[in-house]
């Protein structure tokens, strides 16, 4: 019988994993069982077609589609593997071969126990046996799996035409036939695994069975019932554990990787097991009270495992190591949480290589010492050698992409300035903890203690830094209060540096408290604190290497720490605390960071639980039918949500909030990052990501100094902050802090707002206007009023950035007299351009190739040589336009020079005369820009002429012989002569010459040519560097022959692209010539062949345009004068093009003061106009409640990595004012989320 497998068509999966559409985001394609797990559309946004007016709260948390899959899932999930709910009739003997092998590791454990209880074998070889049992057992499923795997490939002789379709469906044919073994044992990727798992498997039983031994559980609970329930029970667990590892791992709630490339998940379930019986093992070993009650407790626990793996409360292998390190790195050895992976473990190996070299030093001044100098050295930005390394190797693309930014790296720099300031504080801190330790050992005639003394000036240090470091911001008093110090109403730059002076003067106080003095009053305490005398022992060595380390990792929380310390010991003078005092300061610090750090998880926590608790009834549109239900459970179980809370901040883990509603569970423990992936690997690239990439450098220099002078509050790692600013959105969040330093990931949301994103950025709107610039509120109400949203603002910051203004050109595009200018001035315009690109092409010409060689040189016997080099470049292969194919619009060299020696100038002057007198007839000078030709004597053929002796209409032979050119092939030239020698440092190149018109009606478009412009703007050209370059101006002016040149090159481009009657452009073809697509007309094809012709032209219709638009919008051009003005703006300033094009791209990149970008908006049926501009704007930033987002993005991996509910409709994608959900979403990792750009480790300087 032929049954669809679980995830298929049936579950409700879709598979649509395309390579392409996964690429986009930065990742491989997809496995097919991750495509049972999450269904990727990354063709369309999550929600692009939500309407939070329309869709309404009550949209079902899982449609039905989903749901059948769900409850398919889990009941896998909590037996770890066995599909017991398939939808589908499938076979009996499916069930009770799944039975069979789940009760496998029982049932061998089961032998070993008997005869254990029965004393034939003691515990150990009971043990022993049931872990070979298990072996056996294992190696014959694995085997088997392997082998029908192998035997599948073996006897597939053509490709399958549906890969997923045969994925689905099993031909189940007897209870061990191939098919079944498929089915119910997938088997393992890699060999390695095959083997290591099979060992593991075998190990698990056997200690499994010496755990549950019934005498063992009686020796601890003395109890017939509860020895039996846990034997049960206790084996439940271990065969879900052994089934996960060896048969068929479960898909975990708690999912960290959407690949499980490496099958670690196979390993969780084991891990945790081994970790219970490594607790026993411990007790039998050691026996000790307290071991015992810990053994009783994880014994009762141990029965529930099944439960919390199906809750998803333990993590998966991967995250736990991450976590713990990072718990260690943190908290037990006083460093930061890190911006990657490897960085982490590297300074976890160093840190604890400090910690075992502190043990064994021998003094207590050594220790000191030792202590004070690696906590210094190893709190410092240790990535700045690799920066630098980076930016000496760097490549020339690189160095083009970001021209700006190489010669200023964000950061501190491995300068010797940077150096000795370093070193400098290096050696005062050891200075000041060795002399004060030894005098403080030494003497012991102090009236007060100095360590008292100390205490008092930390307390200060700590009240004034706070207060100084609150007014920083717009709330003061944890964002209760408005701070009525903060600067309102304020629109330009200029006016809120004024205002906010005094601001800046208590920033540098508070700086100067926190970098300096601080650190060193704390350095100061521990080194003269009593408990260094007490060396050799682990809390020692743990306790005061991360004391001396966290002064400067962290100064704000040291700072608090050291005081609480301090306060405690003041208060107790009188009393004495035992237990307290003799664990020594060090462990005390370590137990009030702890404390510390859960308890403001805890408050930002609750915090969050209240907002989704409240809002969920007070916005109306998140109000759904089960709402009343849900918030009187919470009320009446109020105390078990407190407890959940607890639970989560205890183990530093997200509060999950179940699809986002008041539902709410504790989320596995993770690293504070959240996201397994490299920081800014993977984003949902588009032509908008330009912006913040730009704005990225700048962005870091402001957010550094804003760090600095305490505006946005401790940027302690985990936390996250929104800025705003127009249309753009930026995510901020802190990787790792340390002295002098913090680093960051810069994140960019969409600007193309759906309807969810533009609610809830209309509310982030909101919230900062309230704040920064409604000044009248601001004096009638001092609370802030949106308290409850997860953003609190802190400060406005200036950023040099581009300012985006579009415009609707209604009234000016479709005007007559404006479209009259452009067909007027485009001519002028053109002029100006070509000349200028002419004469700076030709200004790079060697500088001995410049002066003259004889006055009556001819235009041909230049051309031809020039046409040596040009023409296989001139040749396109393809004569379509496409804005693609224009390179930017720069002023370097767009056609060849040529460089002909004297000798050669005069020998091919000799060879034309020579041409001449061979000629029967004469050669006829025809007038520029006709199209007649002239031809040879029919007297003469053409191989008799001779080789070296080049002339008009015959192919150009190089000195080698060889035919560069057929004559046939190429646009025939008239022989002009120049009435100046300077005027061939402004030809065109040759195949420009020839126009495409006839030479009647190249004559009556000549009639509209500007000679007074054209006369004024040889003027402004360095045609030479001379004293007389008057003279020479004027005579080049006075040549007719390079004016008719000009005119003609200039005026068959104005034909084509507007037309040779008089008739004025409509808009649309305005809007099409700009865009580069050009109606079709007589001469297009002459004009695509020639490519750099074409850039040429289609530049002077942009700045035609510009012109116009800046005409209608600011009155007419006086003179010649201001027009030149305007061009050479347009040159300096601006890039003019479309939005489309790479170049713009370029622009934005290199800083372009202004760009100026032509639309059209179908919907509207109007024409828009967009301009850019850099310059220094006021940003808006706030901090994010970080256990709000933390819970958000927890709900997001399970939502879809578990219970794949990737509906574009679903209700945890919808728009939430107060939680900012949507872009919570759109703030993740890809796959799950879509940022639009991200950035790597930004490392910003804190002093």
């Amino acid at each position: 019988m032929s049954v669809a497998s679980p995830g298929g068509s049936g579950a409700g999966i879709r598979r649509s994993c395309r390579s392409r559409d996964l690429q986009n985001i930065g990742i491989p394609c997809l496995s097919l069982d991750f495509a049972e797990r999450f269904e990727f559309n990354q063709g369309k946004s999550r929600d692009a077609e939500i309407d939070p007016v329309g869709m309404g709260p009550d949209v079902p948390l899982l449609n039905d589609y989903k749901q059948e899959f769900f409850w398919k899932r889990f009941p896998q999930t909590i037996l770890g593997g066995p599909r017991f709910k398939l939808g589908y009739c499938a076979p009996p003997y499916i069930y009770v071969n799944q039975i069979i092998l789940f009760l496998i590791p029982w049932v061998f454990g089961g032998v070993g126990t008997v005869l254990y209880q029965l004393s034939t074998i003691n515990d150990c070889w009971a043990s022993v046996l049931a872990a070979g049992l298990m072996l056996l057992a294992a190696s014959i499923v694995q085997g088997m799996s392997l082998w029908v795997r192998q035997k599948n490939v073996t006897v597939e002789t053509f490709p399958s035409e549906n890969t997923l379709a045969d994925e689905d469906e099993f031909d189940f044919s007897s209870c061990a036939g191939p098919e079944t073994v498929k089915f119910i044992v997938p088997g393992k990727k890699y060999l390695i695994n095959t083997v290591f798992h099979s060992v593991l498997a075998g190990a698990l039983c056997g200690l499994g069975t010496l755990y549950l031994l019934p005498n063992r559980l009686m020796l601890l609970y003395a109890n017939t019932g509860a020895t039996f329930v846990l034997f049960v029970f206790g084996w439940v667990t271990v065969c879900i554990g052994e089934y996960s590892l060896i048969v068929n791992t479960a898909v975990e709630t708690a999912t960290f990787q959407p690949q499980d490339t490496y099958e670690i998940n196979a390993l969780t379930r084991p891990l945790y097991i081994f970790v219970f019986i490594a607790v026993d093992l411990a007790y039998r070993f050691t026996v000790n009270p307290t071991m015992l009650q810990i053994n009783q407790i994880l014994h009762i626990i141990f029965v529930f495992l099944p439960v919390v793996w199906a809750v998803g409360v333990l993590p998966p292998v991967d995250a736990l190591f991450l976590w713990v390190l990072e718990q260690v790195l943190e908290f037990g050895l006083g460093g930061s949480p890190m911006a990657t992976n490897l960085r982490l473990i590297a300074m976890f190996i160093v840190s604890v290589g400090v910690v075992i070299a502190t043990f064994f030093i021998p003094s207590t001044l050594g220790v000191v010492l030792f202590t004070t100098g690696m906590g210094f050295i190893l709190s410092l930005d240790l990535s700045q050698a690799d920066t630098l390394f980076r930016f000496c190797c760097r490549t020339a693309h690189a160095s083009l992409e970001y021209p700006k930014y190489f010669g200023k790296q964000i950061g501190w720099h491995l300068g010797w300035k940077e150096a000795l300031i370093y070193i400098s504080l290096l050696i005062v801190t050891l200075a000041e903890a060795g002399l004060l330790h030894f005098f403080a050992k030494s003497s012991s005639t102090f009236t007060i203690s100095p360590q008292t003394v100390i205490s008092y000036i930390l307390i200060v240090t700590l009240v004034i830094w706070k207060i100084f470091q609150e007014i920083q911001g717009a709330y003061i008093l944890f964002g209760f209060f408005r701070n009525p110090l903060f600067p309102k109403g304020i629109r330009t730059v200029k006016l809120f540096e004024q205002k906010r002076a005094i601001l800046m003067k208590f920033g540098f106080i508070q700086r100067i408290l926190l970098n300096l003095i601080s650190p060193f009053a704390m350095v100061a305490f521990l080194s003269v604190d009593t408990s260094l005398q007490d060396l050799h022992t682990a809390s020692l060595c743990i306790g005061f290497t991360r004391a001396f380390r966290i002064v400067w990792q962290n100064t704000e929380n040291a700072l608090l720490e050291v005081v609480v310390i301090a306060i405690v010991r003041l208060a107790t003078v009188h009393s004495s605390l035992v237990w307290w005092n003799s664990i020594g300061t060090g462990i005390q610090l370590l137990m009030v960071g702890i404390i510390r750090d859960r308890f403001f998880q805890a408050t930002s926590k609750l915090k969050f639980a209240l907002t989704v608790l409240v809002s969920s009834w007070t916005e109306k549109k998140q109000r759904r039918k089960s709402s009343s239900i849900i918030i009187t459970l919470n009320v009446i179980l109020f105390p078990v949500v407190l407890t959940v809370i607890a639970l989560a901040s205890a183990l530093s883990a997200p509060l999950l909030p179940l699809f986002t509603l008041p539902v709410f569970l504790v989320g596995f423990p993770r690293p504070s990052k959240t996201w397994p992936g490299s920081v800014g690997a993977a984003a949902c690239i588009c032509p908008d990501s330009v912006y913040y990439q730009h704005m990225m450098h700048n962005l870091a220099n402001v957010l550094s100094t804003a760090f600095s002078a305490g505006s946005l509050g401790n940027p302690s790692p985990g936390s996250h902050f929104l800025c705003r600013f127009q249309d753009r959105l930026i995510w901020v969040l802190v990787l790792e802090r340390g002295f002098g330093y913090c680093c960051i990931s810069i994140k960019g949301l969409e600007l193309q707002e759906t309807s969810c994103h533009t609610a809830e950025a209309r509310r982030v709107d909101e919230v900062f206007e309230m704040a920064f610039e409604q000044e009248d509120q601001a004096k009638t109400c001092p609370i802030n009023q949106h308290l409850g949203n997860i953003l609190t603002p802190c400060a406005v910051l200036p950023v040099e950035v581009y300012s985006d203004a579009r415009n609707i050109l209604t009234g000016i595009i479709d005007t007559h007299e404006n479209l009259k200018q452009i067909k007027e001035d485009f001519a002028k315009v053109f002029i100006w351009v070509l000349l200028r690109s002419t004469n700076k092409s030709k200004s790079c010409q060697n500088s001995q190739d410049i002066q003259p060689l004889q006055q009556n040189r001819t235009w041909s016997d230049e051309c031809t040589i020039t046409s040596v080099q040009t023409e296989s470049s001139t040749s396109p292969k393809d004569s379509s336009i496409n804005s693609e194919t224009f390179n930017e619009w720069l002023d370097g060299d767009i056609f060849e020079l040529e460089s002909i020696g004297r000798k050669t100038r005069i020998s091919f002057v000799k060879n034309m005369i020579d041409m001449q007198q061979m000629s029967t007839k004469p050669i006829v000078t025809s007038i520029p820009g006709s199209l007649e030709t002239r031809s040879l004597s029919p007297d003469i053929n053409e191989e008799e002429l001779p080789k070296k002796t080049p002339t008009y209409g015959l192919p150009a032979i190089d000195k080698g012989g060889k035919r560069i050119m057929e004559s046939g092939n190429r646009e025939i030239a008239p022989l002009v002569v120049f009435s100046s020698p300077y005027s061939s440092k402004l030809k065109v190149p040759e195949n420009w010459r020839s126009g495409p018109f006839t030479s009647l009606l190249l004559q009556k478009l000549l009639k509209s040519f500007p000679d007074d412009w054209y006369s004024f703007v040889l003027t402004l050209m360095d045609v030479v560097q001379s004293d007389e370059k008057s003279s020479i101006i004027f005579e080049v002016k006075g040549d007719k022959t390079l004016r008719e040149m000009y005119a003609q090159v200039v005026m068959s481009c104005y034909g084509i692209m507007l037309g040779t009657d008089s008739t004025i452009p409509s808009p649309n073809q305005v809007f099409k010539v700009y865009s580069g697509d050009i109606p079709w007309s007589l001469g297009l094809d002459w004009l695509t062949q020639k490519p750099e012709l074409l850039a040429l032209a289609l530049k002077a219709f942009r700045y035609t345009f510009k012109l116009m638009f800046d005409k209608a919008s600011l009155g007419p051009v006086e003179d010649f004068v201001e027009l030149v003005n305007y061009l050479e703006e347009y040159e300096r300033d601006w890039f003019i093009g479309m939005m489309s094009e790479s170049e713009w791209q370029q622009a934005v990149l290199q800083e372009k003061p202004y760009l100026f970008s032509l639309g059209y908006d179908p919907s509207l049926s109007t024409y828009t106009g967009r301009v850019l501009s850099l310059q220094e704007m006021l940003l808006q930033v706030g901090r994010l409640n970080a256990e709000a987002i933390r819970g958000q993005w927890a709900n997001l991996s399970w939502e879809l990595l578990y219970a794949t509910n990737d509906d574009e409709e679903r209700y945890s994608i919808q728009a939430h004012p107060v939680l900012l959900r949507n872009l919570t979403v759109q703030s993740a990792d890809p796959p799950l989320g879509y940022p639009i750009y991200s950035s790597t480790p930004i490392h910003v300087p804190l002093f």
